[in-house]
């Protein structure tokens, strides 16, 4: 039997108490085997501490005799090694093959039978590959360690993508939780803001009562004054009618001249209205406003300014995210635009532009070859009409500010200037939201500043070539910045 059967198999089939072939075998918690006697034999001679444990013959670990698993599959293998051990030819017997009495020593690939070299020659197997049965265990044993080294490899690779996921999963959490409470500081602190503002407004409301009420209590107290002379008055008056035609000849008191020239002095009027209304601002209108601009900027474009090409008189930031005009003194720029450093053919994008300290600024969109945006510089005093070019039948769909108050929209006209509108700006532009929809035509602007109140929008643009970002910073020295986003 030790011949035939390799020893790693004999030596787990072993029980460590008799040293035969297992009976019925009980695996223990270490991993151990044995017979189902010995452990029994061993139960009613073994010392077993209190807690009804015992120790494994072999390592020694403690098990418990009540969580004893019998081993179904090693009690087979067992009596299989029986079988061998009873019929020491079998094992030999299976070496050779059963049509010719050989030994099996080839393999044949089509068929995927070990053959002798007499099945090699039948017809059977004519014009099949066949190799030595060493040779095909070999290569079958260098697949499958190349398909195991392979799979572990995958294995390692999905372990990684799993600690991935987890990773991501503990990061969006983090980044959820953050979110979620910075919405809710976010609304907390508009709630201390209203309530704020409600203990203002109903403070000053009390204010106005109590003026109000002290004047009519003062009003009030006047009017019983006067009401209680006029009937001392009317007392008087009264007794006097009793008097005899002497009495009433000889009276010098002056009542009766009093009486006739008493008038009733009315007391200062107290307005019947407050001097204020309260008016509740229109949240939900800003909160509209707000989700509006929240939409967009969902498309936001990160670029910088193009380097390329710039007037004279401009400077760039190192980042290119920060454009400054300077005088070059004596000529005079007329064109001090400047394109972004990306160009879109198709999509929604957005972008803010802070122009906080600038008195004069154009920007938006430019959609026109590369090479037809000029520089325009000139020496002298003959200032041309700057703003010419800003219509939508050149290219440009922009926004200007001039003189540091006046808003300017520049639109399509019939003559070579373009039609100037004037937009509505109830809190003055800081920064500037521009929106950009290639397949819709439309070129929006937003007053960031003031929660995104819409400006104005361009529609039904014709974008025959790529549309580029535009800014012109014009001579004003603050400078014209990109923002970054959540910036």
């Amino acid at each position: 039997m030790a011949s035939a059967v390799p020893m790693r198999v004999q030596k787990e089939a072993i029980c460590p108490v008799c040293q035969e072939l297992l009976k019925e075998p009980l695996r223990l918690g270490c991993g151990h085997n044995v017979c189902q006697a010995c452990i029994t034999m061993n139960r009613k001679n073994a010392v077993i501490n209190p807690r009804g444990k015992s120790s494994c013959p072999v390592c020694g670990t403690r098990f418990s005799f009540e969580n004893l698993q019998s081993s179904q599959h090693l009690a087979d293998i067992v009596e299989r090694l029986r079988e061998v051990e009873l019929n020491p030819d079998l094992e030999k017997k299976r070496d050779l093959c059963i049509h010719h009495g050989e030994k099996l020593r080839l393999f044949c690939k089509e068929d995927r039978k070990v053959i002798c070299w007499v099945c090699e020659r039948s017809r059977e197997h004519h014009g099949h590959h066949t190799f030595l049965q060493e040779e095909a265990v070999k290569e079958c044993q260098e697949n499958l360690q190349t398909a195991l080294q392979r799979l572990r490899e995958e294995h390692k690779k999905a372990e990684k993508l799993e600690a991935d996921i987890k990773e991501d999963r503990i990061s969006w959490k983090c980044q959820i939780q953050t979110e979620r409470q910075r919405i809710q500081t976010g609304f907390n602190e508009l709630r201390r803001i209203l309530n704020e503002e409600e203990q203002r407004e109903l403070k000053r409301l009390q204010e106005e009562e109590q003026l109000i009420l002290a004047s009519l209590a003062e009003a009030e107290a006047e009017l019983a004054q006067q009401s209680q002379l006029v009937e001392e008055l009317i007392s008087d008056l009264e007794r006097r009618c009793q008097w005899s035609t002497t009495e009433l000849l000889q009276d010098m008191s002056g009542v009766l001249k009093w009486s006739q020239i008493w008038t009733l002095k009315k007391p200062k009027a107290v307005s019947k209205k407050l001097k204020k209304i309260f008016q509740a601002p229109d949240l939900r209108d800003m909160l509209c406003k707000f989700r509006k601009l929240t939409a967009v900027r969902g498309y936001w474009a990160d670029f910088t300014f193009n380097p390329e090409n710039l007037n004279l008189n401009l400077i760039l930031s190192e980042d290119h995210r920060q454009v400054t005009s300077v005088p070059i003194w004596p000529f005079k720029c007329y064109n001090n635009g400047v394109l972004g450093s990306k160009c879109f053919f198709s999509g929604k994008h957005y972008w803010e532009v802070d122009v906080s300290k600038k008195s004069a600024w154009t920007l938006g969109v430019y959609a026109r070859k590369r090479k037809n945006l000029k520089f325009d510089v000139r020496r002298g005093k003959n200032q041309p009409n700057v703003y010419h070019r800003y219509k939508p039948q050149n290219g440009y769909w922009v926004i200007g500010l001039q003189d540091g108050s006046k808003y300017s929209i520049f639109e399509d006209s019939s003559n070579c200037d373009p039609t100037v509108l004037t937009p509505f700006v109830a809190v003055p532009l800081h920064r500037v939201g521009v929106f950009l929809d290639c397949e819709e035509g439309i070129v929006s602007f937003f007053n960031v500043t003031n929660h995104g109140s819409p400006i104005y929008t361009f529609s039904q643009c014709c974008f025959s070539k790529p549309v580029y970002p535009y800014f012109n910073p014009w001579d004003c020295p603050a400078p014209m910045t990109l923002c970054l986003l959540n910036s």
